[in-house]
């Protein structure tokens, strides 16, 4: 089967080692990670890491394999295979002098981003969205000339009350 964009949950006891040895199970199986972020959940004592990777469905299902084999490893779920709301968040510093800032705050206003911080010569712009939506919104700021990208990162939730 062809490769294919993954996004995983893994639910994991929050101890140090952990995110290594995820990682590297990721690694010894020839699987790049695109995105990780990782937080506490709402169990306390437990923190969620969301991953995203490319690869066959064969494959994956060897890492959720291997993933429940790791004695910190409490729950693996495929968000990717369910309707899923999945976010990141990006911050933009852009070259904004004052003849330019109406036309960005134009591009601002369009995707629903916000300014953060305005600098004599620069602004920083915080949006928040899928991948797709950070990559158009870095796109149209290019021409002005971006002095800095930060992105978080996807996390994610399977819709609904599951």
């Amino acid at each position: 089967m062809s490769a294919r964009k993954h996004t995983i949950s893994v639910l994991v006891n929050n101890q140090p080692g952990v995110l290594q040895r995820v990682s590297g199970l990721f690694g010894r199986r020839g699987f790049n990670i695109d995105s990780i972020t990782v937080g506490e959940s709402e169990e306390p004592g437990l923190s969620r890491m969301i991953i995203v990777t490319t690869g066959g469905d064969d494959t994956l299902d060897q890492v959720i394999k291997q993933l429940y084999k790791l004695i910190d490893v409490i729950k693996v779920a495929d968000l990717s295979s369910n309707p899923m709301v999945a976010r990141e968040v990006a911050l933009i510093k852009v070259l904004a002098e004052p003849s330019a800032r109406p036309e960005i705050l134009g591009i601002v206003e369009t995707f629903r981003a916000s300014v953060v911080d305005i600098g004599p010569a620069s602004l920083i712009v915080q949006v928040v969205g899928d991948t797709d939506k950070i990559d158009a919104m870095a796109e149209l700021l290019k021409p002005y000339g971006i002095r800095e990208f930060s992105r978080t990162g996807i996390t994610a939730m399977i819709r609904g009350l599951a």
